[in-house]
């Protein structure tokens, strides 16, 4: 057989407040294309299909949508199970007749146990899990981390290897010794962090999900296929795609994706920024995070900047500021300026932006409130 191997969609993230999911629309219809330009034979998706337990109803349209193509229309079998971002209930609705048509989803640690039968292969599903869910399920009260948990989960489910066929393992925890980003859970729900690697061993190819680079892992049989568009500045030089498994001779290879928009670092003064000479060489409306050379307090600095490059998801200072805002206040002739020019400047320090006639408003009422107190306490 010939399976391709995604996960950690996150269908509804959102990157620095900028809306993915025309980038996942459009990155989800390459994984299609790459599918069927392959001729796999199944696609694995090993969990964190959405970005939240409760998920906006675009996230959930663009799955349905994405789940009928692949699997109805160009009657591809699916492989999925829930990560450790997706709600296992919401997520299984549907699942029952699911089958029907070769689309398996397993959400419950019971269902890792049931292996699904394809050609010269046997696919366990095993979706992230809780450990009081082992502890039921075993019926060990012992069993308090998933760390715990996993070499039971692991011998049971080589307890129902069938002999003469491949066993590829599906699942979504951490394995120690793996690197992580920025864009990924920070707190380990669970114990989901450190499971041993040498308890993998036994299985042809195991199809990990969770981290979000491909190069996460390097075991001889397991891989993280990585999110299949950078979530995070810290993945920006990380090249962002699906793997290609072959169970007939134990290969895998990787198939590199191309976003609708690249997230990249600029590094130039705040002139050359602004100059078309400059700004044509790229895509400007890429995600765009600007290292300025400049050291001066640059005024409605952000303003100016989104006029050129939509997409800007950071700006900071290469070398730092000029001067601190407390010299640049101590430099102004404070004693002939207004509590609210001297708020003004402080403002256009912090922010680099100028105020709007609406701030300036709320400061100048805030002002003469507080006059009105202090004449009132003056008076008693």
């Amino acid at each position: 057989m010939k399976v391709l191997h995604t996960a950690d969609w996150h269908l509804g993230k959102k990157l620095h407040g900028y809306d993915l999911l025309p980038d996942q629309a459009y990155i989800l219809d390459q994984i299609l294309k790459i599918a069927k330009a392959e001729a796999v034979d199944a696609i694995i998706i090993a969990g964190d299909l959405y970005d939240r337990s409760v998920p906006s109803e675009d996230s959930v349209r663009l799955l349905n949508q994405t789940l009928t193509d692949w699997n109805l229309k160009e009657k591809l079998p699916l492989l999925a199970i829930s990560g450790n971002h997706d709600s296992a209930t919401r997520l299984a609705t549907g699942t029952p007749w699911f089958n029907q048509a070769n689309f398996y989803l397993h959400t419950r640690l019971a269902e890792a146990f049931t292996p699904i039968d394809m050609g010269d292969t046997e696919f366990y599903l095993l979706p992230y899990f809780e450990p009081v869910d082992a502890r039921i399920y075993f019926e060990d009260p012992e069993l308090r981390t998933i760390k715990d948990a996993m070499p039971k989960v692991i011998q049971k489910i080589e307890d129902c290897f069938s002999p003469n066929k491949k066993h590829i393992l599906v699942s979504h925890f951490f394995v120690a010794g793996s690197s992580k980003t920025d864009s990924e859970t920070k707190i380990e729900v669970g114990g989901l962090d450190g499971i041993n690697g040498a308890l993998l061993e036994n299985f042809d190819y195991v199809a990990l999900g969770h981290l979000h680079g491909k190069d996460a892992l390097k075991l001889p049989n397991a891989r993280y296929s990585g999110s299949p568009l950078k979530y995070s500045l810290s993945e920006k030089d990380q090249p962002k795609g699906v793997w290609i498994v072959d169970t007939a001779t134990n290969d895998f290879s990787f198939q590199t994706l191309t976003p609708l928009h690249e997230v990249c670092e600029l590094q130039a003064s705040f002139a050359e920024l602004l100059q078309p000479e400059f700004y044509t060489n790229f895509k400007r409306d890429d995600y765009l995070s600007l290292l300025l050379e400049d050291r001066a307090v640059i005024p409605n600095l952000m303003n100016q900047l989104r006029q050129v490059y939509p997409r800007i998801i950071q700006v900071e200072r290469a070398n730092g500021f000029e001067t601190s805002i407390e010299s640049q206040l101590k430099k102004a002739n404070i004693k002939e300026k207004s509590p609210i020019d001297l708020s003004e400047e402080f403002f256009t320090a912090v922010s680099q932006n100028e105020l709007t006639p609406q701030q300036r408003k709320w400061i100048e009422a805030g002002m003469h409130e507080m006059l009105k107190k202090e004449a009132k306490a003056d008076a008693s």
